[in-house]
């Protein structure tokens, strides 16, 4: 692994990201490979794939821009360390969270599209420490997006749905009609849920590089009984897409 210069041991501290491998424009990180698979279709040029655990990433052109496209696997450690495994193969300017979500607050719709500009542990805990509920200990009480990147996608242009700015939280457990009450109340702000974006901004933070989550709304946590609720992964991903490449190319 490759070693970040943190000379004061602080999360927070300024860390160096690592000087090995290509430079790219982002390392873009989906779920699933429907989650990736907008990125691939659009390539101009793609290079070999390579495997690294359970993830396996990608080095792709589209316009102007080359990124480094790795699916993970789900949940949060899967992410994290897909993340850490292509910062010692790239050495990107960005990490991107890509794919879909549930939409947590209500008047989100099926199909609309999640830019956050702030990120959370649903279940982190440690309160009873006086840390803030959704704070992991020792770390900030939520990440915050890159400003740049926000701006870009927050300007983009969406065909179909609405393009929603806010909070986003993540946790290792899908929130459903049953808890989605109580996460609901401890994040009133929070408008979507998923089980990677958090982990990957944490490794962002760590390794001091810029940091933007997109993602496609595809079901809601506690749909009303007249709404839709799903809508599948791929379209909801390809959505979130139009959104990561129009912010990069900004």
């Amino acid at each position: 692994m490759t070693e970040v210069h943190n000379p004061t041991g602080d999360p927070g501290a300024e860390a160096t990201p690592p000087g090995h491998g290509p430079r790219v424009d982002a390392v873009v990180v989906g779920a699933m490979d429907e989650e990736i698979r907008p990125y691939s279709r659009r390539a101009t040029h793609a290079g070999p794939v390579v495997q690294r655990g359970n993830a396996r990433g990608q080095v792709v052109t589209i316009g102007d821009a080359t990124l480094l496209i790795v699916r993970s696997g789900i949940g949060l450690v899967n992410a994290a360390s897909a993340a850490v495994a292509a910062l010692s193969q790239a050495r990107p300017r960005a990490i991107v969270s890509t794919g879909s979500a549930g939409g947590l607050a209500r008047g989100v719709e099926v199909g609309d599209v999640v830019v956050g500009d702030s990120y959370t542990y649903a279940g982190a805990d440690a309160t009873a420490f006086d840390y803030v509920r959704g704070q992991v200990p020792g770390m900030p009480v939520a990440y915050d997006a890159d400003q740049r990147l926000l701006a870009a996608a927050s300007g983009a242009r969406l065909p179909v749905g609405t393009l929603r700015v806010g909070q986003m939280v993540s946790d290792d457990s899908f929130v459903t009609d049953v808890n989605v009450a109580e996460v609901r109340e401890h994040f009133p702000d929070a408008l979507s849920t998923d089980m990677e974006t958090t982990a990957l901004a944490q490794v962002a933070h760590s390794y001091a590089l810029p940091y933007l989550s997109v993602r496609g709304i595809s079901d809601l946590c506690g749909p009303e009984a007249d709404q839709d609720f799903h809508l599948g992964v791929d379209e909801a991903a390809e959505r979130a897409a139009v959104v990561v490449l129009a912010a990069l190319g900004a």
